[in-house]
């Protein structure tokens, strides 16, 4: 009895010693770290509007149909951050070609002044996640003529802005020149007051 005693107690006093460390001490310490140094990553880089309510995040894209905003790529499972993932479809599959066909009819309604030889390809084809954020500076370009007649805003104004809202390659290096569709489609709302 005196012997279990022995071993026991050593194991009970180590399984709690990492608990309190591990469970309670270093989440409440990297959390308390990443508070102090990157709260808004931290907080899911969420965006305000001027009554301070949270409308989105800078990390997930949202599902924009009104023309007279920018439209963000296509979503399989329409930006629903609780499903992130896609169809990963080979570009054999049947499926595949049906999405993008609908999406390259979608574009013709509402871009009639674009050729949808000029559609780039990230306004007609899916993110690996479903909830890309982002398009490229070029798929903002070919939206202008649309959202400058829809609201009357120059073509001028409009292409500023997109020049604005495009953010560079990340440390100068990696990934592609891109522009938040969320981000931009404030902008553009702050235009048409």
């Amino acid at each position: 009895m005196f012997e279990k005693q022995k071993i026991l107690s050593p194991v009970i006093r180590i399984t709690f010693t990492f608990l309190i460390v591990c469970g309670l001490v270093y989440p409440l310490l990297v959390t308390g770290i990443a508070q102090a140094v990157m709260k808004d990553n931290a907080n899911g880089s969420l965006i305000y509007n001027e009554k301070n309510e949270v409308i989105g995040s800078k990390l997930i894209g949202q599902n924009f149909t009104d023309p007279r905003y920018f439209h963000g790529r296509v979503s399989s499972i329409e930006y629903k951050a609780e499903a992130s993932g896609s169809n990963n479809y080979a570009p054999s599959n049947p499926d595949l070609l049906k999405r993008v066909e609908e999406s390259v009819e979608n574009w013709k309604k509402e871009n009639r002044a674009v050729p949808v030889t000029e559609v780039p390809m990230d306004l007609v084809t899916n993110s690996g996640s479903g909830l890309d954020p982002d398009i490229s500076p070029q798929a903002a370009y070919a939206q202008v003529n649309r959202i400058s007649k829809i609201t009357n805003i120059p073509k001028e104004k409009i292409n500023k802005l997109i020049e604005s809202q495009t953010e560079g390659k990340a440390l100068g290096l990696f990934g592609e020149d891109r522009v938040n569709v969320l981000k931009l489609n404030l902008e553009l709302q702050k235009m048409m007051k």
